[in-house]
């Protein structure tokens, strides 16, 4: 008679390793505010690494939904005090009926939503669509050209040139000075990002520079507009990372988002004071030499 043997514990499978978590979780954070593109490096790091991660599968487009809610929950925070202030602008707009001349943080958070608003509803009809259609490391890298020239471009066309001190005053009411057609155009221009390899950040600066905002000011803008966008396309997608398609990847994406929380705070903060008297002009010219070098390996 066969002896029994006693039931072992079946180790738990993780589709993405927590080293391989901490990595892409600190890349994430770091991506997301930098004009370069996380989605992009994202997909291009596996393929490099050669890891058995790719962008269209289900467990990974689980994870980054912990690792995009990190950055967007950071982003609030930081910037906590201008929400506030938006969110009370907007209270007395609807109050009033009216955006006031002098309320500059009304007028703010209502071109924060006019500029939302189109860049969700394409990314609701096209995102599987593009995700499909360039789900590969080779045409982020690209696409990751693209972006570096587009960079370059917008320093090339921006309304004026930096000057000492734009970053003094009052940033909100700078940037509430854009006009409603100018926040839609932003706004319709982040749907790029969904495209592996074009920066969300980078369109958004790029916009602010062409219509007249200092770097520092295009920066701001473009943080305080990816807030709501990102943080609302990872909540609609927080039910599956703690439904059936989470199992194996809840434990490395928690871990990944605490990562993301930390290299976001830290992106944003060098960031904001980078732009004080930089340009885009080092981030342009590392995207296009970087999607050159990962262009050569992928071909060869």
């Amino acid at each position: 008679m066969p002896l029994a043997l006693p039931h072992l514990p079946i180790a738990a499978h993780h589709p993405i390793s927590y080293f391989q978590a901490v990595v892409l979780g600190l890349l994430q954070g770091v991506a997301e505010p930098f004009p370069i593109s996380s989605l992009g490096h994202g997909v291009i790091l596996p393929r490099l690494a050669g890891w058995n991660i790719h962008q269209n599968d289900k467990f990974f487009l689980t994870f980054l939904v912990a690792t995009h809610l990190a950055t967007a929950i950071v982003l609030f925070i930081f910037f906590w005090r201008d929400w506030v202030r938006i969110f009370r602008g907007l209270g007395r707009s609807l109050r009033d009926r009216e955006i006031a001349p002098d309320d500059a943080d009304a007028r703010l958070g209502w071109l924060l939503i006019v500029g939302t608003i189109p860049a969700g509803i394409i990314g609701l009809l096209l995102e599987q669509s593009l995700r499909k259609l360039f789900a590969s490391a080779a045409s982020a890298a690209a696409f990751l050209i693209v972006n570096g020239v587009l960079l370059l471009i917008f320093e090339r066309m921006r309304r004026r040139a930096p000057e000492p001190g734009d970053y003094l005053g009052d940033a909100d009411r700078r940037i509430g000075q854009l006009r409603w057609h100018q926040a839609i155009g932003v706004g319709t221009a982040q749907a790029a990002a969904l495209v592996p390899g074009i920066s969300r950040s980078g369109i958004t600066m790029g916009g602010g520079l062409l219509f007249g905002l200092s770097n520092e000011d295009a920066a701001r803008y473009a943080f305080l507009l990816a807030t709501p966008i990102i943080g609302a396309a990872a909540a609609l997608k927080l039910p599956e990372l703690f439904g059936h398609a989470g199992n194996g990847v809840r434990g490395p994406a928690a871990v990944a988002a605490a990562c993301a929380a930390l290299t976001t705070y830290l992106a944003v903060k060098f960031l904001l004071r980078f732009f004080q008297s930089n340009r885009l002009t080092p981030f342009g010219a590392y995207c296009v030499a970087a999607g050159v070098v990962c262009t050569l390996i992928f071909a060869l």
